[in-house]
């Protein structure tokens, strides 16, 4: 289940009169639009807010003659800004006059869609704070992003807050006699993701014109709050879903790697005394093969199988080549640590492509086969990495070569190589790796070739 998609259908629902049924008793919206224009024009009258240059023109309710969308008859289309008393981004203090403790100074980093973050937050001190009235922060207040890459992201001010102010990457918008949690819906549905021009990758900052006018969706107060009310519960229902697959992760996780830690202990399948001992299967291999004393290594292994070198088992062990790379042409892939996807599995996708010039000078022992055993061989938090590859992954692309922070193990056709891959799987033996890199902090390498591997002769 998609429960990010789940999430936004309800957002979206709710925004268009379709998540709460209409009751006939409320009281219609545009009583209510009615009711924030008289009271903006008290703050006005009593000097705490301005009146907008475009209010100043024309006091009729906006018309729209072409709405984004249908509404209920009880709702009235409308602007945030003709909903709001203020609509404005803070500013970063002079010298970035910073204090140890005082006033919360929130930044882009403190905003997210749930909740205000805490977590490297700054201070201002009073002084600081009376001379940036104009950037404070109240309970209730809807803070959003308004550049950079979290654009976007918004979170409403609790209702016991009480005193904060924002950079200029954040703007303040207070919204009058309007459910705030509903002017978040709003915020987060996709609707206004479309008006805005919000994207993943866009880094360009909301014209505090474009929000003013953007049409609002609204509906009666008591329908606004039966709304939120809704949106709480199915969405206590998504997090509880959530946790349990995140429960579920886990427990698959353990699971896997306690079969995988009883697979290389020789303890998840009984042994037969009438199989090949598997110092056999190494001399057949190798006949210069040089035995390993078993009574040395990292855990005990049953009769018949035996500690060997990883060298010992494969036709092909090797990192790959730094490549030199075209910018145009798109044909021959290289695999780089990042196609090890971390979730799982193996990706081309962000892979970068091979000189067609320089395809001669790779053998063709480098070109990835069925069966091989990739390893990321360098960086911290990514080296040990293995994944097991399939020629189904070349898709359109003729082969793929890896580059020189890639390791391939390419076992010996009496070698299965599903084991392999799930020896150095294992949480054991990545531990081992954890454990027994080489180099500085910032570059660690696996030197995978004196790597030390525990075997039987049927696999």
């Amino acid at each position: 289940m998609d429960t990010k998609a789940l999430r936004q259908k309800i957002l979206d629902l709710a925004i268009h009169g379709k998540l709460v049924p209409q009751d006939p008793n409320d009281e219609p919206a545009s009583v209510l639009l009615e009711r924030i224009k008289a009271e903006k024009e008290r703050l006005i009258k009593e000097g705490k807010i301005k009146r907008s240059k475009k209010s100043a023109k024309t006091s009729d309710t906006p018309h729209y003659e072409n709405v984004p969308f249908e509404v209920p008859e009880s709702w009235v289309w409308t602007t945030i800004e003709e909903i709001c008393s203020k609509i404005g981004s803070g500013s970063t203090p002079r010298g970035s006059n910073y204090s140890a403790n005082g006033i919360p100074f929130f930044r882009s980093q403190n905003v997210y869609n749930d909740r205000l973050v805490y977590d490297d937050i700054k201070y201002i001190s009073e002084e600081v704070h009376q001379k940036m009235k104009g950037t404070e922060v109240l309970a209730n207040d809807l803070l959003l992003n308004i550049t950079g890459g979290s654009l976007g992201r918004c979170a409403v001010v609790p209702a016991d807050f009480n005193c904060g102010n924002v950079s200029q990457h954040v703007c303040i918008m207070r919204s009058v006699l309007v459910e705030p949690e509903y002017f978040h819906v709003l915020v987060l549905s996709s609707y206004f993701a479309k008006s805005m021009k919000i994207t993943g990758s866009g880094r360009e900052g909301l014209p505090k014109y474009n929000l003013e006018q953007m049409g609002f969706p609204l509906p009666p107060l008591t329908e606004q709050q039966r709304i939120v009310a809704e949106i709480e519960h199915w969405f206590a229902l998504i997090d509880q879903i959530e946790q349990g697959k995140a429960d579920l992760q886990t427990i698959i996780k353990q699971t896997k790697s306690k079969i995988l830690d009883l697979a290389i202990h020789g303890k998840l399948v009984p042994q037969d005394p009438n199989d090949e001992p598997a110092i056999e299967l190494l001399k057949r291999i190798n006949p210069d093969f040089t035995p390993c004393d078993n009574g040395h290594y990292t855990f005990d292994v049953p009769n018949g199988w035996n500690w060997c070198k990883l060298n010992d088992l494969c036709s092909f062990l090797s990192r790959g080549k730094s490549p030199k790379y075209s910018e145009d042409d798109k044909t021959y892939p290289v695999f780089a640590q990042k196609c090890n996807l971390k979730e799982g599995g193996i990706s081309l996708e962000q892979a970068r492509f091979l000189d067609p010039s320089t395809i001669n000078k790779w053998d063709s022992k480098y070109k990835l086969q069925t069966g091989d055993v990739l390893v990321n061989s360098t960086g911290t938090g990514t080296v040990g990495r293995t994944r097991l590859f399939d020629e189904s992954y070349l898709g359109k692309y003729p082969f793929v070569v890896p580059d020189s922070h890639v390791a391939v193990v390419r076992t010996y056709e009496e070698i299965n190589s599903e084991y392999v891959f799930a020896y150095m799987s294992s949480q054991l033996i990545q531990q081992y790796i954890e454990d027994n890199l080489a180099g500085s902090t910032n570059q660690k390498e696996l030197y995978i070739g004196e790597f030390i591997f525990s075997i039987s002769s049927y696999q």
